[in-house]
């Protein structure tokens, strides 16, 4: 895995009482809840920074040394992500358009539909 890459979520999300989820823009109390490394993982999915960042970032979250296996763990993640077509990933820094740059509940919803019409975008 290149870690140099950028990583990006291209599914809309919700925040919902402190749950990671994904959720649907035409029914946002339609959700899927994600498993907690897959959460962590597609919340930080901003396009701002690359796969090595996420793991220094998760890392330093441990006191005194990581896990032996947390890298391991988070390709898993992101392989089993990129699998469900939940994350992209660009050579460059990627701004997330509006209806997948903040949670459904702090969206405007005929704004992000209509932004989701005017790109193209399907939800998954």
């Amino acid at each position: 895995m290149d870690k140099t890459q950028y990583f990006y979520r291209t599914v809309v999300i919700t925040r919902k009482n402190n749950q990671v989820a994904l959720a649907n823009i035409d029914n946002p109390e339609e959700t899927t809840p994600l498993d907690d490394w897959l959460a962590v993982v597609i919340s930080l999915a901003d396009g701002a920074h690359n796969i090595q960042e996420l793991i220094d970032y998760l890392s330093a979250h441990y006191p005194g040394q990581a896990p032996e296996e947390l890298e391991k763990t988070i390709d898993s993640v992101i392989d089993r992500l990129k699998d469900g077509k939940l994350l992209g990933f660009s050579d460059e820094p990627v701004s997330l358009p509006y209806y997948l740059a903040s949670p459904v509940e702090e969206l405007d919803i005929e704004k992000a539909k209509e932004l989701m019409q005017e790109d193209g975008y399907t939800q998954h």
